[in-house]
């Protein structure tokens, strides 16, 4: 259980915070880059629900709290690398059951819609829209995440790993899903504007 009495502890004013572990790292740490993006993700998930309210959207309303909640198992699961060390504690991890739930999750989406014959800008319904923030972010978090596990002693998880990259699947699934049920993606137009 989490316990809040205080928001600032003033530890990290000199640029430098704990993991999980209660290691100290530079606030730049790569681990702390890619946690970090993990949160914006879910930040800008939030915002995004801001426009998936309506009950004709509440499918991938509901699928985007699970999302958030599951970012969140992914930010302790990067807090606390994995290695090998005995913890006094089990620490939260992603497992690849969240994996294959997401991955259901983008094929239930997609068998709704058509075959994909241009690529979309993002656009269309302002869910859609925000939707492809959310890709980019994710995708953001998951450059960050494989730098992260390609430096000497610090490991990341293959179901991690794999989360992050699907996530990015299932926003511009879920961005398709939502403009579908509107006025359809925004298609580009290959030099339309020479």
């Amino acid at each position: 259980m989490v316990v809040l009495n205080k928001i600032y502890t003033k530890t990290g004013d000199r640029g430098n915070t704990a993991l999980g572990t209660g290691e100290r790292v530079v606030k730049h740490h790569t681990r702390i880059s890619a946690y970090g993006t993990v949160d914006e993700t879910n930040a800008v998930i939030g915002m995004a629900r801001q426009s998936t309210s309506s009950d004709d959207l509440a499918k991938v309303d509901e699928m985007l709290a699970r999302v958030q909640n599951d970012l969140f198992d992914l930010g302790a699961d990067l807090c606390t690398p994995d290695r090998g060390e005995k913890l006094e504690w089990e620490p939260l991890r992603i497992s690849p059951a969240q994996v294959d739930r997401l991955e259901k999750e983008i094929d239930e989406l997609n068998a709704d819609l058509e075959p994909l014959r241009s690529f979309v800008l993002p656009g269309g319904h302002p869910a859609a829209a925000a939707l492809h923030v959310c890709r980019t972010v994710s995708r953001r978090a998951e450059r960050l995440m494989v730098e992260l596990a390609g430096e000497d002693d610090e490991p990341v998880s293959e179901a991690a790993l794999q989360y992050i990259n699907r996530l990015s699947d299932f926003f511009f699934v879920a961005s398709r899903w939502v403009n579908a049920r509107h006025d359809g993606d925004v298609l580009w137009v290959p030099g339309a504007n020479r």
